[in-house]
């Protein structure tokens, strides 16, 4: 027993989607829910065009329904969408999982395009009946979102223009997307180790790039980046089309501003953004500092970047957490925090929602993904053991605790923004990494788990950065046309020099072409909503270092308030601070520096 909570003898490293829709793609049960879904979605169509414009109060009953309606076909539409995306993860290689995602792509697209037409009828309601609808039914309780909605409507263009564009962006968004992920299944890389040749997938070949030796790391790296150059021209062709069909989008809609829909979708203010990224800016050379310390630990002058996430080995083999210990380490630190967390944890690795096994043909990364129909979430990843791993374990684990808190709120305030979607699951991944420190035997082993802890700021502050800058600067020139291989490699290498302010002696040019982020057909620039988790997150985090499991209720009372609110105003209610102004930030990158600060004091005399 720890913490009250039994441990089990053993978890699986595979999840269990047969509790969703049994059968995997072949399932009778998913081919049978679609059929339903899509009588469904044909019927809310025909509802919504022959809805008349409310004029008063009474009329608020059919918009009831038509909300009911709606959130129901959502529901239905992820759910099979989400357990699609499951199975094609897990294997790369399942052809009908992508073929059946294609046909949910095309449900969404008919979805959008009537709410399009609902939401214009919206912004054509006078002002007092809107108010009085939203105040009848129970409907002030998603106000903010039907608002939203409102608002957002009155951006795009007409009934027409979104029609077409949603319609062609089944091949214009998810087409291009979905070729990005059959390109990447296919991508091999073979390396000679230990004289003997070997053949990874990307997400095996990526976990290797985390090896204590560094011979194994530059043959893996040199490997790595060689497989995504072979095929750049694919990615280069993939990359510029869908940045293009975006691109033509905003002309259509007159949008000017590239980061206008990404700060949108966040429901971030731009000066917020602004705010963050100066402030890490104002403060980098004291990672620098470290990156410097750790290049000497190394033997080396510089680091490249295939070093940057090198784990520091003094004696021994590193060390490694079988997934069992990894789950029970997890479990008993969650407990410290919150009772309700380290329970929910335990269930999750109980009720099978992982799937963990490092084997071939899984897509490379991780993710967590939630079924609102069973009220389940399924984590996805690949487990090696390192401290690291656990770590994204439980950061996955948070994604999904969010989501159970969340779960009984009103269906439409369950969609929050993904800059706060990462807090939760950023907090749970500095339990376990200020956790592991504090628990190490040595100070070696402090050194090295110190250096992991320190190595998230450094992804957030530096990698996340380089990646902001590129895509910014890549949408900016793609505004003047296609752009080369040659010329992505270039915008990518200049934004990683400085974003790393030209501390390594070696870049990943090809970055474009791995990084999945970018091939995202539904989230523009998925990168900075990471950083702003992550030091939103620290700010929360240590206050509850400060209150203990107290804070518990009020945690979870944030959580459930991040689908109803602004950013901003979700940090004014829950944290009493000013996102648009630097004290926060300041803070936040402050304690991140203070880990630094012990580190370099503990590497003195290396």
């Amino acid at each position: 027993m720890k913490g009250g909570i039994k441990m089990s003898d053993s978890y699986s490293l595979n999840w269990n989607l047969d509790a969703i829709y049994s059968g995997g793609s072949g399932s009778e049960e998913l081919k049978e829910s679609l059929a339903a879904l899509k009588s469904d979605l044909d019927s809310f169509v025909l509802h919504i065009k022959d809805w008349v414009i409310p004029t008063r109060k009474e009329d608020s009953v059919e918009f009831l329904l038509l909300v009911n309606q709606h959130a129901d076909i959502t529901k239905g539409l992820l759910n099979s969408s989400n357990f699609l995306e499951c199975l094609a993860s897990a294997d790369v290689n399942d052809t009908r999982a992508n073929e059946l995602a294609s046909l949910v792509y095309e449900y969404f697209s008919i979805l959008h395009t009537a709410e399009d037409d609902w939401y214009d009828k919206f912004a054509s309601i006078r002002d007092d009946v809107w108010e009085r609808l939203l105040n009848e039914n129970g409907l002030n309780e998603i106000q903010f979102i039907l608002n939203e909605a409102r608002t957002n409507r009155k951006k795009k263009g007409s009934k027409e223009q979104e029609a077409a564009i949603n319609s062609l962006s089944v091949d214009g968004y998810r087409g291009w997307s979905d070729h990005y992920d059959t390109i990447v299944g296919k991508v091999r890389v073979t390396v000679n180790l230990d004289g003997e040749e070997k053949e990874y997938s990307a997400g095996q070949a990526l976990n290797l790039l985390n090896h204590p030796d560094r011979a194994v790391r530059e043959k893996v790296f040199r490997a790595y980046t060689k497989a995504w150059q072979d095929n750049s021209r694919l990615f280069g062709d993939t990359l510029n089309h869908l940045a293009g069909f975006r691109l033509a989008t905003y002309q259509l809609r007159g949008w000017e501003d590239i980061h206008a829909e990404p700060l949108d979708y966040n429901r971030l203010d731009k000066k917020t953004l602004d705010t963050m990224w100066q402030v890490i800016d104002n403060h980098k050379a004291k990672f620098v500092t470290f990156l410097e310390r750790k290049a000497k630990i190394l033997g080396l002058e510089k680091l490249s970047f295939y070093d940057v996430e090198a784990p520091l080995v003094f004696s021994g083999e590193p060390k490694k957490y079988s997934y069992q210990e990894g789950a029970d380490f997890i479990i008993e630190q969650f407990g410290k925090f919150s009772p309700k967390m380290a329970k929910f944890a335990a269930y999750a690795f109980k009720e099978e929602w992982i799937e963990a096994e490092d084997r071939d043909n899984k897509r490379p990364g991780g993710f967590c993904i939630d079924f609102p129909l069973e009220k389940e979430s399924r984590i996805f990843m690949t487990y090696d053991g390192a401290p690291g791993t656990v770590a994204t374990l439980a950061h996955e684990l948070g994604h999904a605790f969010h989501s159970h808190v969340i779960r009984d709120e009103a269906f439409e305030n369950t969609d929050y923004a993904m800059n706060v979607a990462e807090t939760a699951s950023t907090f749970a991944e500095m339990i376990i990494a200020d956790a592991s420190v504090k628990d190490a035997a040595t100070k070696e082993d402090k050194i090295t788990l110190l250096e992991d802890k320190i190595g998230r700021s450094i992804a957030f502050f530096m990698n996340i950065h380089a990646r902001f800058l590129f895509e910014t600067r890549f949408y900016e020139a793609r505004k003047e046309g296609v752009l080369s291989v040659d010329r992505l490699n270039a915008l990518m290498e200049e934004a990683q020099r400085e974003a790393y302010m030209d501390a390594l002696d070696e870049y990943h040019p090809q970055f474009w072409a791995s990084k999945l982020h970018f091939y995202i057909a539904d989230v523009p620039f998925y990168n900075f909503p990471y950083t702003f988790g992550y030091l939103f997150s620290l700010g929360i985090y240590h206050i509850a270092l400060e209150e203990g499991t107290s804070y518990e209720d009020k945690y979870i009372a944030l959580l459930r308030d991040t689908g109803a609110m602004t950013t901003e105003q979700l940090a004014k209610k829950h944290l009493g601070v000013d996102l648009t102004e630097p004290a926060f930030w300041e803070n936040a990158v402050q304690t991140a520096a203070k880990d630094v600060d012990e580190f370099l004091e503990l590497t003195s005399e290396l």
